[in-house]
């Protein structure tokens, strides 16, 4: 697999991005209004960086519209927790409901946007972000399958590449599938890029990484926007 890095960016100067950053980076972008589950990791941070003055309404499948940010140590309420069990505060309005209820406002395509973390995301759109070990807390796949197809649209946010430098954005998933063809954005710790039609269309990079250093780290053939 290509996007090992090699000699295109040995001498290049650049940071990437770390996880709070990523999750920033991603919370600008979310429009005023709208209607938005995070899922587990990075994506769950976003809601620590939505302007306050910006009304994003949170959603967490396991029952909460209305969902803040994490609480300070000293304000952790012990039974107020998002789908991933972290510890979450609740804004002005906010509702609990039944788990089939939340089910209900995805598959009924009620929600804007949902955020996800995912291994993979092949240059179609398709997204593999699941797989079963002993050593995982998450119920294998989740409600992922659910939102990938009810939210009206889906971005990832994900390092580029693997810890041992295989790229991410791939020409085909060789993990499990959680969708198909519904990825429309995607944020990394070197770039933001969008599925479009003819694959992936960079539109930002990080500063001091050339097209070329980005190009060497990612499989599949990249675009400049």
């Amino acid at each position: 697999m290509s996007g090992t890095g090699g000699s295109a960016g040995a001498a290049a100067a650049f940071t990437p991005l770390k996880r709070a950053e990523m999750a920033a980076r991603a919370a600008r972008d979310v429009p005023e209004g709208w209607y938005v589950n995070l899922g587990i990791g990075i994506p769950t941070l976003m809601a620590n960086y939505v302007p306050a003055e910006r009304e994003v309404v949170f959603h967490s499948e396991n029952g909460i519209l209305g969902m803040g940010p994490e609480p300070p140590p000293e304000r952790i309420d012990r039974w107020l927790v998002n789908a991933g069990k972290q510890y979450v505060t609740l804004k002005p309005g906010g509702a609990y409901f039944h788990h089939a209820d939340s089910f209900a406002m995805i598959r009924g395509g009620h929600l804007d946007l949902c955020v996800l973390g995912a291994f993979q995301v092949a240059e179609t759109g398709d997204i593999a972000n699941w797989a079963t070990s002993d050593a995982d807390a998450a119920p294998a796949v989740g409600g992922a399958m659910d939102l990938c197809v009810g939210a009206r649209n889906l971005w990832v946010v994900m390092e580029h590449t693997t810890k041992s430098g295989e790229s991410r954005l791939v020409r085909k998933c060789s993990y499990p599938l959680t969708a198909l063809g519904c990825v429309k954005r995607i944020y990394t710790n070197l770039a933001v890029l969008e599925v479009t039609p003819d694959g992936f269309l960079v539109t930002e990079m990080i500063p001091g990484l050339s097209f070329e250093d980005l190009q060497a780290r990612t499989e599949a053939p990249l675009r400049r926007a």
